[in-house]
């Protein structure tokens, strides 16, 4: 399938994309917490963010840009520090919003579509191993000899954006049965709130401490 436009084993890179998506990170959690908090509207607002932040790097991936970053160690590390500044910045947030100020107030506060929407977009971009791995997983299924290799490119990206929007929508669908659920139970709220941004700051950790 799509072998005659330079892609190899494609139901092979099908099935890997799916194990990919399926890797909880920093786009997964943010998706869920504003679902959770939002319901199914906002869901869809910071999924939003998430596939364009993710069209963007994969585009920036096919130009090339990926070998600048992987060969340019200071560019490398300006985009991960930044990155694991903002992922801490809304951690200690979400945990401050949770033990200083009331779970109401957090959650008036994340309805506001437009920060919701931008907060998903940056956590997308300010992740320089995203874009590196788009190039070493995809190269493994374009053929090198195919005379376009971007519509090869462009099958493989499409695919896993599609495999994205279908995981997105269960973790929506899900979260927003989840916000009828605890609408009443503000403890079960304020758990669910620092528990995630105590892993955001773990995922700060990490990414600060990757190398290129």
């Amino acid at each position: 399938m799509f072998a005659e436009y330079g892609v190899i084993s494609y139901w092979s890179y099908f099935i890997g994309a799916i194990f990919i998506i399926l890797v909880p990170g920093p786009n997964t959690f943010f998706v869920l917490k504003s679902s959770i908090a939002g319901g199914l509207k906002n869901g869809y607002v910071a999924a939003s963010g998430v596939f364009i932040g993710d069209a963007v790097l994969m585009f920036l991936a096919y130009a090339g840009v990926a070998t600048l970053i992987k060969t340019t160690p200071v560019l490398f590390n300006i985009i991960r520090y930044l990155g694991a500044f903002y992922l801490l910045y809304l951690g200690i947030k979400m945990l401050y919003s949770t033990f200083v100020r009331k779970a109401r107030e957090e959650g008036q506060h994340d309805v506001h579509k437009g920060d919701i929407f931008k907060r998903a977009l940056v956590l997308s971009l300010t992740n320089p191993k995203a874009i590196l791995f788009y190039v070493s997983f995809f190269v493994q299924f374009i053929d090198i000899t195919y005379t376009r290799p971007g519509t090869a490119f462009f099958i493989l990206a499409t695919t896993l954006e599609i495999i994205s929007v279908c995981y997105f929508s269960f973790l929506i669908i899900s979260g927003s049965y989840v916000t009828q659920w605890v609408k009443t139970r503000q403890k079960l709220t304020r758990l669910g709130n620092s528990l995630i941004g105590l892993i955001f700051v773990g995922f700060a950790a990490r990414l600060a401490t990757l190398q290129s």
